[in-house]
């Protein structure tokens, strides 16, 4: 086996990465659907960030809310999309499910979505697996 064997590394490192952050995602959002806490929030602002290329500008909505204990909370949405539906303008009235021993970790009911973490753990299996086979199958008819 020469050098080319390196060059399956590069999916192999896309796809642990993908898994990770998919896996994350999906871990932190069973444990706010255990543990989590709802609360009725505001939408106060919304942070803009252009992505990579600065072609789309994504829209986090940020909430604010109070806790069971009375901490006034607010914080952004991890999720940004492009276009801001109508029940999360600025002034618009949601609920939030946050983890009440660290209320930085919440959701917007509606607005965050679990797919995307899905998509992401998907995603990473496919290309993990497949690059781990491919090498396999390629030492063993060595």
């Amino acid at each position: 086996m020469e050098r080319e064997w390196l060059f399956s590394l590069i999916p192999l490192a896309i796809g642990v990465v993908f898994l990770g952050f998919g896996v994350y995602g999906l871990r932190r959002a069973s444990v706010l659907r255990r543990t989590g806490v709802d609360a009725q929030a505001r939408i106060v602002r919304h942070e803009a960030r252009r992505d990579d290329d600065g072609g789309y500008t994504f829209h986090h909505p940020v909430a604010a809310w109070t806790t069971l204990d009375g901490t006034a909370c607010e914080y952004s949405s991890r999720f940004g999309r492009t276009a801001i539906g109508n029940g999360f303008r600025v002034g618009a009235h949601v609920t939030v499910r946050y983890d009440p021993k660290a209320p930085q970790r919440f959701e917007i009911k509606g607005w965050d979505k679990g797919s995307v973490d899905l998509v992401f753990t998907v995603l990473g299996s496919i290309f993990t697996v497949g690059t781990v086979t491919v090498l396999l199958v390629r030492l063993l008819t060595l």
